[in-house]
């Protein structure tokens, strides 16, 4: 069996020592990452969500279940029918929260999924055409902390030529969902008339801008600092580009994703709750950042919150978390 392009060492290693589900559709991508996890002893199971949008969905849940039954996996569906408005929101919804009500339930730690080389530039071509910088540009990772799981997608580096070669080779079978044909949708769009065309015409040398680029993101995005159980203290920049960027990665770590005006809204009021589930506070030299809670805090706790300098909001999250305000000094 021909090789796929090669994993990345440190994503192998990885993936040897953690409990891996696989989001699996039965499309070319997940279909050789399917195969190449099994040529490299990676161990895994499988996850797949049946939306009834098309009469081919019965038939890529039946194939999934072949696939894992052939080879020894667990096969976890999930059936569900969406209102057409804004489908594509709702169903990544539906998707990541199956997957995470999975991984919970099963204890697994990591979830792979197939994104690839023409997924990262049509991401990176929509961001530029939104005006975006580096670090929104670049978006997808090979490692993406999650909240209670890391989220790896080994493909970055792969073409879709080169999977769909590889199924071709092995006379492997897959589905095709047309509607990922439709220039309806933006992105479907940017795939036909621009992305397509650059990998097929430049692969190699986009393949290693994008490692370049991770490279200069990393200088340009330090880590944060202190996390204490869901509580998070960023120092606090002079630069609310810098500032933003790291209440963004704080938030993607409690699992909620935050559109440009709510961007706009946190540096606007400096104390604000996002989607009424985190609050966000500038405080003299650092950001906190946590669950939003209400609580009866007795007096002497309050005092201690207010000479350490923590906003009000972040206090009954550390009440209830019983965190030492010690702690954050």
């Amino acid at each position: 069996m021909p090789l796929l392009p090669k994993l990345h060492n440190e994503c192998l290693a990885s993936l040897k020592t953690t409990q891996n589900l696989l989001a699996f559709s039965g499309g070319i991508d997940s279909t050789a990452l399917f195969f190449l996890l099994l040529e490299k002893g990676i161990a895994f199971d499988v996850a797949i969500v049946n939306y009834n949008t098309r009469a081919q969905s019965a038939e890529e849940v039946s194939f999934a279940q072949t696939l894992c039954t052939t080879y020894g996996k667990k096969c976890f569906i999930h059936s569900v029918t969406l209102e057409p408005a804004n489908f594509e929101h709702h169903a990544r919804n539906v998707r990541y929260g199956f997957f995470e009500k999975i991984i919970t339930e099963h204890h697994y730690t990591t979830l792979l999924t197939a994104h690839h080389l023409n997924d990262r530039l049509e991401w990176f071509l929509m961001q530029l055409g939104r005006g975006a910088g580096l670090v929104e540009m670049l978006g997808m990772r090979e490692f993406e902390p999650k909240q209670h799981y890391t989220l790896v997608r080994p493909l970055l580096h792969v073409s879709k030529a080169s999977l769909l070669g590889f199924l071709k080779n092995n006379e492997m079978q897959y589905f095709i969902d047309k509607s990922n044909e439709s220039l309806t949708y933006l992105r479907n769009k940017i795939r036909k008339y621009h992305a397509t065309p650059l990998i097929e015409t430049y692969e190699e040398g986009i393949c290693k801008s994008f490692a370049y680029l991770e490279e200069d993101a990393k200088r340009l995005l330090p880590t944060l600092t202190k996390r204490i159980q869901d509580l998070f203290i960023i120092p606090r920049d002079n630069d609310d580009l810098i500032n933003i960027r790291q209440i963004d990665k704080a938030l993607k770590l409690l699992g909620v994703l935050i559109s440009h005006d709510t961007r706009e809204e946190i540096v606007r009021t400096r104390d604000c709750v996002v989607g009424g589930k985190i609050a966000v506070c500038f405080g003299k030299e650092s950001i906190f950042i946590a669950p939003f809670k209400e609580a009866v805090m007795d007096k002497k706790f309050k005092e201690l919150c207010r000479v350490a300098g923590i906003p009000p909001k972040i206090r009954p999250y550390m009440y209830e978390a019983h965190i030492d305000i010690n702690a954050l000094r």
